[in-house]
């Protein structure tokens, strides 16, 4: 097995550019960002900068000539997926490796149907408090990348490609044995803080101090727990308390990318959170009042951002 030296990443926002960083701390030549003709101009007119460094990657277009990438990345949000599938079209080769750091469960299937399983690793991040305004991101906590084959009782030759470019480059990672628990894990986890941090516009330090705001997340979390058990996936109420613990351990001032969506007037992902646990809560014969209500709250929300002062 040759390692990964080339990596290809499909989005710069808070997560991409934290790990971009990494890649490029480590080796400015092992990483490629696949960006559209307006935002190259826009990223070599203002520098993307993480914790106080301004960063100048190496950017490629999506029809530029290039070898196939070793490693893909794809960190961007759900409603850009279709465009990101696209623009990694040219680089992936017989032997890429795609990573999807989406959140929800859905986008490795999603770009498998393009490319094949073959290719992915189930993934996701967790315990990051990066925020990105403009090209400025700023995180005081790195957080991992729990990524996998379904089961890892045994490690694939792809998992032990990844793990060793991550141990090179310093980027903490976790590998379960049941990556498809753990990734539902992550979804109970975002459909909780994502979904009422947006709606509260609070930070994690209101969900560490109040206790009505962290008992309205974990409600939003307990009917993901309850479709998960009906449709086989192991998960428990212990596993609301552990995401609890993990807020508890984050930056009280940092906030979910929902928030920083709802705050900068940008879609977000509530249709792969709320509409995602409505439509499995109906299929799998479970009530799911509160995300029901959430879902009409985020979209009203989102449907405010153009209306006339006088609306909002």
């Amino acid at each position: 097995m040759k390692p990964i030296k080339r990596v290809y990443l499909s989005g710069l926002g808070a997560i991409g550019s934290i790990y971009a960083a990494q890649l490029h701390n480590y080796d400015p030549e092992c990483l490629s960002v696949i960006v559209d003709r307006e935002r190259l101009q826009r990223y070599q007119q203002n520098e993307i900068t993480i914790n106080g460094r301004a960063y100048q990657f190496n950017y490629i277009l999506p029809d530029s000539p290039a070898e196939p990438a070793d490693l893909i990345i794809i960190a961007v949000k759900q409603h850009h997926l279709s465009e990101s599938i696209q623009a990694i079209r040219k680089f992936v080769g017989s032997e890429t490796i795609i990573l999807s750091l989406l959140n929800g469960i859905t986008s490795e299937e999603i770009i498998g149907r393009e490319y094949g399983m073959d290719k992915l690793l189930y993934s996701f991040v967790v315990g990051t408090d990066a925020v990105r305004e403009g090209t400025v991101t700023t995180c005081s906590t790195l957080g991992k990348i729990v990524f996998g084959e379904a089961k890892n009782s045994e490690y694939s030759a792809k998992v032990v490609l990844v793990k060793d470019l991550f141990d090179r480059a310093a980027i903490p990672y976790q590998i379960p044995e049941d990556m498809l628990q753990q990734l539902w894990w992550k979804f109970m986890m975002n459909v909780g803080i994502n979904q009422t941090s947006a709606i509260l516009r609070a930070p994690y330090g209101v969900f560490q101090r109040i206790t009505e705001a962290r008992e309205l997340m974990e409600n939003a979390a307990r009917e993901v727990l309850l479709i998960a058990q009906k449709a086989g996936i192991n998960l428990t109420e212990a596993d609301i308390r552990s995401f609890a613990g993990i807020i508890n351990g984050l930056s009280p001032e940092g906030k979910t990318s929902m928030l920083q969506d709802v705050e900068a007037g940008r879609k977000t992902e509530v249709e792969i959170f709320a509409g995602t646990v409505v439509e499995l809560g109906k299929q799998y014969g479970v009530a799911t009042p509160i995300n029901e209500v959430l879902l009409r709250m985020i979209r009203t929300i989102e449907q405010r951002y153009q209306q006339p002062k006088s609306w909002h």
